[in-house]
């Protein structure tokens, strides 16, 4: 029997409640689905991650959790992405506030959050102008926003600027504890169509980017990349690879010394769809790895004629071929052969 995960709409498909029995078995859905958000699942499995949010969009990708526990930044998208804004939440009282446009976006096609392990800068991803004098948009560049301690407000969005923007796009910025980037780039540098990119800072400077080894990068497609914060090991996403399962892969590499990486690690059908699995984000403290996947789990065919509300439930439920967010316990070691030997 397989796993389904529903839409947050699940109560318009419950019958009226007449009996104890029937209210008692809401009250468990209920608490399965609307759980406390910060959401550390403890099962061994794959699970959704704040579906009750999740559902509210066609599509919902990448996210960014502050180092504090107590803000949520993530994508929300229109169905063929054309629509792109970061959204954010707020913890108060256990739970996560309703989701909220951030400040700095909803006009242009803004994307991938990610927090600097100190709290205090969040870059992102836009195609906005460089001048707020001109609306033309332009390529994707990396954006950051800073404040000076973790009540204060935001500022207004910086272009982080050269040599890590240029004329060609760059996205998924993702920071080491020493401020080294990494990110994604499809410029005329890439060893194939988009590659990971590496540029240290060096006394307030970042340097030349460098396209990361063939331990990392091919001619292919490889995207996505989150960096321990101790460099010590880097996740990303490789697209059609003969080890993969299909479409977009998770991978893992570790850094031996002097960014010289290992080979790089398919996370296995433990986490691996035979659909778009991408965007990880691994939360050093709880031990859970988050992801965006593009998973279905919707039947194809049935034994019996269905009726409206039963087709509905199908094609509405978590798994259903949109992106969505997923959390898995997640201990980056038992993938590292050159710890096993």
């Amino acid at each position: 029997m397989k796993k389904k995960y529903f839409s947050s709409n699940y109560k318009s498909f419950i019958p009226s409640l007449s009996t104890k029995s029937n209210y008692l078995m809401l009250l468990i859905i209920q608490w399965i689905w609307i759980s406390p958000i910060i959401g550390q699942s403890k099962s061994t499995t794959i699970s959704p991650y704040i579906p009750d949010i999740v559902t509210l969009f066609p599509n919902v990708r990448d996210l960014a959790i502050s180092p504090f526990e107590n803000e949520l930044y993530f994508t929300i998208q229109s169905r063929l992405e054309e629509c792109s804004s970061i959204a954010y939440c707020q913890l108060k009282n256990g739970n996560w506030t309703k989701p909220e446009i951030a400040a700095f976006s909803g006009k242009y096609q803004d994307m991938e959050p990610f927090f600097t392990p100190d709290g205090l800068k969040l870059f992102f991803v836009s195609n906005r102008p460089l001048k707020d004098t001109t609306t033309e948009s332009k390529d994707f560049d990396i954006w950051y926003i800073e404040r000076t301690n973790k009540s204060a407000k935001w500022s207004r969005p910086i272009n982080i600027g050269s040599p890590i923007n240029t004329n060609n796009n760059e996205f998924y910025p993702s920071l080491s504890s020493n401020h080294n980037l990494y990110f994604t780039s499809d410029g005329t540098n890439s060893k194939g169509k988009d590659d990971i990119f590496m540029s240290t800072w060096d006394n307030g400077i970042y340097s030349d980017p460098i396209s990361l080894s063939d331990s990392i990068n091919s001619t292919g497609f490889e995207f996505n990349a989150f960096i321990a914060p101790d460099e010590s090991f880097l996740l990303y996403t490789a697209y059609n690879r003969t080890d993969g399962l299909g479409s977009g892969d998770l991978y893992v590499s570790f850094n031996k010394k002097n960014n010289i990486w290992t080979k790089s690690i398919h996370l296995g059908k433990e986490i691996n769809s035979s659909l778009m699995d991408y965007c990880p984000y691994y939360n050093a403290k709880s031990k859970i790895l988050y992801f965006t996947s593009k998973r279905s789990s919707v039947t194809k065919q049935f034994n019996k004629p269905q009726n409206i509300q039963a087709i509905l439930m199908e094609i509405n439920q978590y798994e259903n071929g949109q992106s969505r967010l997923y959390q898995i316990p997640f201990d980056p070691s038992k993938y590292n052969t050159t710890m096993l030997h």
